[in-house]
């Protein structure tokens, strides 16, 4: 039979990360716009690994507009998330 594997917090976790480490961030941050669509929860872990994308694709702009929108859910930034909006902006 056909297996169906569904997505969870985690396993977009870690494909926005994978997406950030081959530098493309515009599937990072689609993934993590689409997760509340899947039904999943984004969590620090799940801005700070798309705000890193943003930082190794020089998309400055974009990862302090996820930093900003991470403080208007409620949701604290955390050392990564700060450090990768911070080196994204010296790019």
């Amino acid at each position: 039979g056909q297996v169906i594997l569904k997505p969870n917090q985690i396993t977009c976790n870690v494909v926005i990360g994978a997406c950030g480490k081959s530098a493309v961030w515009h599937n990072a941050s689609a993934l993590l716009m689409r997760m509340p669509n899947l039904f999943l929860e984004r969590d620090t872990i799940s801005y700070s690994t798309a705000i890193t994308a943003c930082e190794k694709g020089v998309r400055w702009q974009y990862a302090l507009a996820l930093l900003a929108t991470m403080r208007q859910l409620l949701l604290a930034p955390d050392t990564i998330s700060c450090n990768a909006a911070m080196s994204a902006c010296e790019k």
